[in-house]
């Protein structure tokens, strides 16, 4: 557990995917600390939060949780359980939660959905099997007190910040960010568009982007890697990676209609595995989509065969 300033403490826990770690925070409270984010659903959990609970030398009064992804709200249970805190999530964000991990064909419904996009079955049926193996480690809290933009929690402002995920929140407070993964210090928070997701996604992370430009915190705390000294201008640099792809997305269409699959391989290349290429293929259409509401690409095809020309 590391301490950073204002009190606030880290906690960084180990992660069995591409990125190997992920940060959940302690912020100081007079009724105790709120914790925010949970980690994934590992085994041994008492093992994990036992030191720190012993450590703490206060209950942990709250739990915040920015957005579902399994690395941020699949412990929530058991956080839960070891600290008998209230769990509070955005009120989008547990709504989309429940429909990707409170349904028994999420997997189905995103593997139909990917190769719509031209994503080949062999690869479809790697990640259905892929969501299968994980599902045990995802036990979010059920019915959590919902949050939205403008609430207050111990004093920490509630802002929504859609993007990465379509309701990610994070709280502001006396120029501190705590941000889950909106802003990331070196790689750049995926965004991806998903079945039952908010139409653009992209455009709604340029719009969260631009208005943590006008916020100016002082500094963010990622739910990965180093705190962000200067969010804002990490927040430009993020505009301009994504302007840029753009640019690279709209030349890898031409005038015969391309799959999202297809322009995934130009952006990203063709050695990833089925995890990544999900992950690929899903920011494809984002910047695909975005270039469509631009009028630089356009759209074709029925529900189970779509594709993309250049405008």
């Amino acid at each position: 557990m590391d301490e950073l300033p204002a009190g606030i403490r880290r906690l960084t826990f180990p992660l069995p995917l591409g990125i190997k770690h992920v940060h959940c925070y302690l912020l100081p409270g007079d009724e105790g600390w709120t914790l925010v984010d949970t980690g994934l659903g590992l085994p041994d959990a008492a093992g994990r939060w036992e030191p720190v609970l012993r450590e703490l030398g206060a209950p942990i009064a709250r739990i915040v949780v920015t957005h579902f992804h399994p690395d941020h709200a699949g412990g929530g249970e058991d956080a839960q359980a070891l600290t008998g805190a209230r769990v509070l999530q955005g009120e989008h964000d547990y709504g989309q939660c429940l429909r990707v991990w409170g349904s028994e064909n999420w997997s189905e419904r995103l593997a139909d959905y990917l190769r719509a996009h031209g994503l080949p079955e062999p690869v479809a049926a790697e990640l259905r099997h892929e969501s299968r193996t994980f599902a045990p480690f995802i036990r979010f809290v059920r019915d959590p007190k919902p949050l939205r933009e403008g609430d207050e929690v111990d004093g920490w402002r509630v802002l929504e910040l859609p993007g990465h995920a379509d309701g990610h929140i994070c709280l502001l407070r006396d120029g501190v960010l705590v941000a889950g993964d909106h802003l990331l210090g070196v790689i750049t928070p995926t965004v991806g568009l998903y079945p039952e997701s908010r139409p653009d996604p992209l455009a709604d992370y340029q719009a969260s982007l631009r208005r943590t430009i006008e916020l100016a915190p002082a500094v963010a705390l990622p739910g990965h890697g180093d705190p962000v000294s200067d969010p804002a201008a990490r927040a430009r640099e993020l505009l301009e990676h994504h302007r840029l792809r753009l640019d690279e997305t709209a030349a890898a269409l031409a005038a015969e209609p391309r799959s999202a699959y297809d322009v995934s391989l130009v952006l990203f290349g063709t050695n990833l595995d089925a995890n990544n290429r999900r992950f690929a293929l899903a920011e494809t259409l984002a910047h695909l989509e975005r270039l469509a509401h631009e009028g630089r690409a356009a759209r074709s095809g029925d529900s189970g065969n779509l594709s993309y020309t250049a405008a």
